[in-house]
């Protein structure tokens, strides 16, 4: 991720992207598709953006982890997040 894509990035979308990678069944092939940004980026950010122990212990609990890439999702998880987590929308 260069600083020509950091700039282009609003605080909004920061603060979703960050969400989405904390999330442990949203792939980084959804932030990618939604952003732009791959996973590589989406490394760079988090370590723009946390704090260096939250970074830490967010690379341990992404790496390797079948749900954080689609590659090695099971084809039966359709989804990018668990059935019972529902966002309520405020009008």
């Amino acid at each position: 991720m260069d600083r020509h894509q950091t700039l282009l990035l609003t605080e909004s979308d920061i603060a979703r992207i960050i969400e989405m990678a904390w999330e442990d069944r949203t792939p980084f092939e959804a932030i990618e598709h939604q952003f732009g940004l791959r996973q590589a980026g989406v490394m760079v950010l988090m370590r723009q953006q946390l704090k260096r122990t939250a970074f830490i212990s967010w690379r341990k609990r992404t790496r390797g982890q079948q749900t954080k890439h689609a590659a090695l999702r099971s084809p039966e998880i359709k989804r990018h997040c668990s059935s019972f987590q529902h966002k309520q929308v405020r009008p």
